[in-house]
């Protein structure tokens, strides 16, 4: 099966780009038989050379989905398929990078009709769309729009699949759908795991714990490392002998005594998961006319940040959502470094804090509310989360402003008493890392329940 894409973006910098319009067509190597076309509004600025070669410009997106509200849609219709386009490294990328934003790991195999033209239509011309379907005769309407060349590398690719007489393309496909076989050994680790949220430790013949992971089901996962031919993974599949696992309910609860437990054991092959995981922070400070200023930087140990992420495209893509949530000024937020005022404030979407319209005080009440829901500072909290059985639910207790440790409970005056909540916890470690992961993970569940415990006097 096959997800056959095309992809327009903002341009910009590499690996900042956003998606402005996406077209899939899912094909079974004969017909369509599933499609999905949008507008996406990327949450940032075309550059104005995209704008006049797509002919999308920013006023045509304001009211379209933005990625995040398209995502489940593109993970549906893309499961099970291998990704096809024209130069496919650059629509998967961004893919990747779209969903790496949002938390989530998109992985799936791709094709590459520039790639599969060159060799099974050798001595054209030019590769590029326009020009490699306009000389094979395939019709091309809305060129540099995603629907339009969507379909046509569609046609290109049914044509591709005539022209490949040893099925090479088909082949590989099978290959990649077929999960390769697995000795008994790994078959039967495979087979002894849940389906459940947890950590999974992988033991060496003596006991030592080679790796740990986490996952939201762990036989899947432990199916993907003992299929996967790359370098490490076939040192792990050789070494291992026993899988441990300790069932979490909570991905949250899983990521957390994933980063703790890495660094109490160190396992050998989880060297890369040693590296911090974040590099960017918000920070505030307060400007000469007395309103509070909010700016992303690199993560600096000697400063007090309001929160981290995972790099600048994320941080950029909370500050967009967090302008019009708190309805804040662009030129506070650091988005818009004109001379006079911002661009919301032309629409009528900021108060006019940009030129002095609104007054510092009521501005900052907004602002001040931005940083007490985002920081930990000085909170003594209780994050409530899914347990590991129906009847069970989990907790992460943060004690001013530090994050004490996890556990689970039963009933509900457990945790509406500090001294019982304080037993049923196990202690863990705080650090930048664990709360990095709690505040990433508060702002992407925002159903989670979260109580606010009274202060001891």
């Amino acid at each position: 099966m096959y997800a056959i894409l095309d992809i327009e973006t903002t341009g910009g910098k590499y690996n900042e780009e956003g998606i402005t319009e996406i077209a899939i067509y899912k094909f079974d190597g004969h017909s369509v038989i599933d499609q999905f076309i949008s507008l996406i509004n990327p949450e940032r600025p075309i550059q104005p050379f995209v704008a006049n070669l797509t002919g999308i410009n920013n006023q045509m997106l304001r009211n379209a989905p933005k990625f995040y509200e398209v995502a489940k849609r593109i993970v549906e219709i893309t499961t099970d398929c291998v990704i096809v386009a024209h130069n496919a490294s650059f629509d998967y990328r961004i893919l990747k990078t779209e969903f790496s934003r949002l938390g989530f790991e998109f992985e799936r195999q791709s094709l590459c009709t520039v790639e599969l033209s060159k060799k099974l239509i050798p001595d054209q011309e030019s590769y590029s769309l326009g020009k490699l379907v306009r000389g094979l005769g395939i019709p091309l309407s809305d060129r540099h729009r995603a629907n339009g060349d969507a379909l046509a590398t569609v046609k290109l690719f049914k044509l591709l699949l005539s022209k490949d007489l040893e099925k090479t393309i088909i082949t590989d496909t099978v290959r990649t759908e077929t999960k390769r076989q697995v000795d008994d050994k790994l078959l039967k680790l495979i087979e002894q795991a849940p389906n459940a949220t947890g950590v999974y430790y992988m033991h060496r013949e003596d006991g030592t714990i080679i790796y740990i992971g986490k996952s939201k089901n762990i036989k899947k996962r432990l199916n993907q490392h003992f299929t996967n031919d790359n370098r490490k993974s076939k040192r792990i599949q050789e070494e291992v002998v026993t899988v441990t696992h300790e069932i979490t309910g909570s991905e949250l609860l899983a990521l957390l005594k994933e980063s703790e437990e890495i660094k109490r054991n160190k396992p050998r092959y989880n060297r890369a998961l040693r590296k911090t995981k974040f590099d960017q922070a918000l920070y505030h400070f307060t400007d000469d006319n007395g309103y509070i200023n909010l700016t992303v930087g690199k993560v600096d140990s000697k400063k007090n940040s309001i929160t981290t992420f995972s790099n600048r495209q994320q941080a950029k893509s909370y500050m967009h959502r967090w302008t019009e949530e708190y309805n804040l000024c662009q030129k506070l937020m650091g988005l818009d470094n004109g001379k006079s005022n911002c661009f919301n404030y032309t629409i009528k979407k900021c108060l006019g804090a940009c030129i002095n319209n609104e007054s510092p005080e009521e501005y900052n009440i907004r602002a001040q509310k931005l940083i007490f829901n985002s920081s930990f500072q000085s909170q003594d909290m209780v994050i409530v989360d899914r347990g590991r059985d129906i009847d069970e639910q989990s907790i992460i207790l943060v004690e001013n402003g530090r994050f004490k440790g996890i556990g689970y409970f039963n009933l509900n005056h457990q945790i509406q008493n500090i001294d019982i909540l304080r037993t049923i916890i196990t202690p863990m470690t705080h650090n930048r890392d664990a709360q990095h992961i709690i505040q990433s993970y508060v702002r992407q569940h925002k159903k989670l329940k979260i109580i606010k415990l009274p202060k001891n006097d």
